[in-house]
C-alpha cells in the first residue's frame, strides 16, 4: 500500500539582518487530503553560529515521524500536542536567543 500524498502548503524563508543576529528562518508544513497538518519544520540556521546540522542552531520538526527538538546538534524527542504549540515554542526560544545576540 502507498503511504498517502503530502501536499507543502508552507514553504517559507525570512532572512534575519546582521543586527538581528543574522542568519534565516525556515518554515515548512504539509498537510494530508483531509487538511491536517501531518509533518511540520521550523528552523533558525545560522552557519556562523553552528556549522553542524546543516547549520540548524535551533529546530522543531517531525521529519521521520517522531516530533524532536534541534538545539545546537543536540536531538531530543518532545511531546506533542498540536503544530500551533510546537510553532508558540520554537518563536519563543528563537526570540529568546536573537534577544541575547549569542548562544
Amino acid at each position: 500500500m502507498a503511504a498517502p500524498r503530502l501536499k507543502k502548503v508552507v514553504d517559507e524563508v525570512h532572512a534575519i539582518s546582521a543586527r538581528r543576529g543574522n542568519g534565516k528562518i525556515r518554515v515548512e508544513t504539509w498537510v494530508d487530503k483531509a487538511r491536517n497538518v501531518v509533518r511540520y519544520n521550523f528552523a533558525y540556521i545560522n552557519h556562523s553560529i553552528f556549522a553542524g546540522d546543516n547549520g540548524r542552531v535551533l529546530g522543531y520538526d517531525s521529519q521521520h515521524g517522531r516530533h524532536r527538538r534541534h538545539y545546537l546538534g543536540i536531538v531530543t524527542e518532545i511531546a506533542f500536542e498540536s503544530v500551533e504549540e510546537i510553532e508558540t515554542l520554537f518563536e519563543g526560544k528563537l526570540h529568546q536567543l536573537l534577544k541575547r545576540g549569542s548562544i
